[in-house]
């Protein structure tokens, strides 16, 4: 008996001190992870930084790595839809199944924009028929995910609340202090109005009081023809617009197309965690991206 409870005494100090494996499918979920869960949690992110969500390449090692997670935080909204389901299909980890405490989706309570008002069709595009899952580019929204995740780990972890607390609480200062640079940047330029590659920015541009007069996408997901980027070009010529916003899995040829009229400026941004030297972490990125944008509207 002794030496059974030995044994337990042992045994015990490891498993309450042992680190949670969480599974991020995205660069800014891994990073708001990390922040928050600091020394007590090992995080590790499938998508690449400058890698399209919707359209990310599975790998053997991803389902090692969720045959072994504790917790899986996803963006929702569908966003994952095209390659997520597959892996977890492969996955023999009840703790990821949904509904379980251990899975974490990030879109809950968000204030979801672009809600499709009647059915979706092909026709339409690659439209998100739960909404657009691009809420990350609005800091605001980056604070529900992030008290998102700090639930979840809670609910997995309850005897490591404290920790999650504590890095909630510096997270949403670092994220409150980002935003309120961001707006400084760009209150001059509030009305302004701007072009974007794909429908990815609504969030940012109601955030910071820009205006989206076009896409260079005719439809989510559709190849602009010759006479859609004539129209835009003309468009972008009218309401001397003088950026394209676009993120970093686009080639910028064809944007360019619809920019050269107007002497318009292709941005690219780093749009996710670790997509630029400087964006480090979610609230770097958000930092930055205020940073480019303003810069180029000067």
């Amino acid at each position: 008996m002794k030496i059974k409870t030995i044994l337990l005494a042992l045994l015990l100090p490891a498993a309450v001190h042992a680190k949670l494996n969480v599974v991020a499918t995205l660069p800014d979920l891994g990073s708001l992870a990390r922040d928050i869960g600091g020394d007590q949690v090992n995080v590790t992110v499938l998508g690449k930084p400058a890698e399209d969500p919707h359209y990310i390449q599975p790998k053997p090692s991803y389902i090692v790595a969720l045959n072994k997670a504790d917790v899986l935080i996803e963006n929702g909204l569908e966003l994952e839809i095209g390659w997520l389901p597959a892996l977890l299909d492969q996955t023999r980890n009840p703790k990821l199944r949904s509904g379980a405490p251990g899975r974490i989706v990030a879109a809950t309570d968000v204030p979801v924009r672009d809600l499709p008002t009647g059915p979706v069709t092909r026709a339409m595009g690659d439209v998100h028929p739960h909404g657009n899952p691009h809420f990350l580019l609005d800091p605001e929204c980056g604070k529900i995910v992030a008290r998102n995740i700090a639930a979840g780990l809670k609910r997995v972890a309850p005897d490591k609340a404290a920790v999650f607390d504590e890095g909630l609480a510096q997270l949403l200062a670092r994220i409150d202090a980002a935003q309120a640079e961001g707006q400084k940047l760009l209150a001059p330029f509030r009305g302004a109005r701007v072009v974007t590659y794909h429908k990815s920015f609504p969030y940012f541009v109601e955030r910071y009081g820009l205006v989206v007069v076009g896409t260079v996408e005719p439809k989510p997901g559709i190849p602009p023809s010759p006479a859609h980027l004539a129209t835009l070009g003309d468009r972008m010529q009218a309401d001397n617009v003088k950026v394209i916003l676009q993120e970093q899995w686009h080639d910028t040829r064809t944007p360019s197309l619809a920019a050269k009229k107007s002497g318009a400026t292709v941005l690219v941004l780093p749009t996710q965690a670790g997509g630029d030297p400087a964006a480090t972490d979610y609230p770097a990125t958000v930092k930055l991206l205020a940073e480019k944008v303003a810069a180029a509207l000067k």
